[in-house]
């Protein structure tokens, strides 16, 4: 085979991320009004099985490094596809909620893997003046994912596993793409050890990765009630029809693609008001639907909301970090993007418990003012940071 180009790397990496993010993690939510019908699936059941991806990410991501130097760019590339179209094809079988919950969690796995072997990748194959963008391109293969989930929700708006049927042969497709066309490169059997040990990271940039990381836990924490409950909200709140969820989600994709310009966001208003203002937009997308669930216009004006808010947060936190590491740059984020996680996994079954017990209505209004919280404690921690860092360029 010949080489990727750029743009065939660019258009390779959006696929494999939009697939083991968008697909295989993110639309869980879209279908699960449909899947607890027919599996009888209680809310606090659903919050639970809702976490599992986000549990196992964290794990997927801290043994991804390891495993792309054992088995190398191409195999771990196809690793990660190949393990999204098992635990898709799982979730389509599934007969009962343990299997569906196996296949979540596969498909968390999946999702670890991806992000640093497409890096990996990048570096292997395009050129140094152009791997910024094309690792942008492939960062926002997460929204085309999202967006992608709505003509398969019209198509099989109560089929939910024929949806995942496709979705299985989507990864399957890329992982025979990433076979074929990502740089063959000879396993490590003895990977060298880290650079981080020998790069000198002070007390104070800790602290500010540690400030960054807390945050980052909250937001995960509320962002995890609207990916699992939203759909679940507008259908069994709202009266909404299952096919109608499918314009949500595209509205997320639309509106995740504003998180392109968190750079110039954190650099014309600062790092205080830019994360306040994005968690500020994510509480009001979760507000939105508390007001008429039953709303159309409303949910997709909800949707767009929330889009834009968590990808500009999770841009922020990127960003953020790398400016506070500046010498450690593969190792900055890493904390940050667990921490979101870990956020993700304890959020998710506490708003399914709050749905059981108070109801949508309850459980988006009380996340909302947890959102709020969030935004005014890093309003505090995040000034503090910046004056650290003047400080320190003086």
């Amino acid at each position: 085979m010949r080489p990727l180009s750029a743009l065939g790397m660019a258009a390779l990496g959006s696929g494999v991320i939009a697939i083991t993010y968008g697909l295989a993690r993110f639309v869980f939510g879209l279908f699960l009004p449909s899947m607890r019908d027919e599996l009888t699936i209680s809310p606090t059941m659903a919050g639970v099985i809702g976490a599992l991806p986000f549990l196992s990410f964290v794990f997927a991501i801290l043994a991804a490094p390891w495993v792309t130097r054992r088995l190398g760019v191409r195999h771990a590339g196809v690793a990660a596809a190949g393990l999204a179209a098992i635990g898709l094809m799982t979730i389509a079988l599934a007969p009962s909620s343990l299997l569906l919950a196996v296949g979540v969690l596969v498909c968390g796995i999946s999702t670890g893997l991806s992000s640093p072997a497409m890096a990996q990748a990048v570096s292997r194959v395009v050129p140094p003046g152009l791997r910024g963008r094309v690792n942008a391109t492939v960062n926002a293969g997460t929204s085309v994912g999202i967006a992608l989930a709505m003509p398969a929700v019209l198509i099989w708006a109560e089929a939910w596993r024929s949806a995942y049927t496709g979705f299985a042969l989507l990864a399957a497709l890329a992982a025979l793409a990433a076979l074929c066309y990502l740089p063959r490169e000879a396993p490590r059997t003895s990977p060298s050890r880290s650079r981080l040990a020998d790069m000198p990271v002070s007390r104070e940039e800790w602290l500010g990765i540690a400030r960054l990381s807390g945050l980052a836990v909250g937001m995960g924490c509320v962002s995890a009630a609207y990916w699992v409950f939203a759909p679940d909200a507008v259908i069994n709140a709202g009266g909404l029809a299952p096919s109608q969820t499918a314009w949500m989600w595209l509205a997320v994709g639309l509106g995740g693609l504003t998180g392109a310009g968190t750079g110039d966001l954190i650099s014309r208003f600062g790092p205080a008001a830019s994360h306040a203002a994005g968690l500020t937009v994510m509480s009001a997308s979760l507000a939105i639907l508390v007001i008429d669930p039953g709303s159309f216009a409303l949910a997709l004006a909800s949707a767009a909301l929330f889009g834009a808010g968590y990808m500009t947060l999770t841009g922020f936190y990127l960003v953020r970090s790398l400016q506070i590491m500046t010498e450690v740059p593969a190792f900055a984020p890493v904390l940050p993007l667990l921490a979101t996680s870990a956020g993700q996994v304890a959020g998710s079954p506490l708003a399914g418990w709050l749905v059981g017990a108070e109801g949508h209505a309850a459980t988006f209004l009380l996340f909302a003012v947890l959102g709020l919280a969030v935004a005014g404690l890093g309003s505090w921690l995040l000034k503090e940071r910046a004056a650290i860092d003047w400080h320190a360029l003086r």
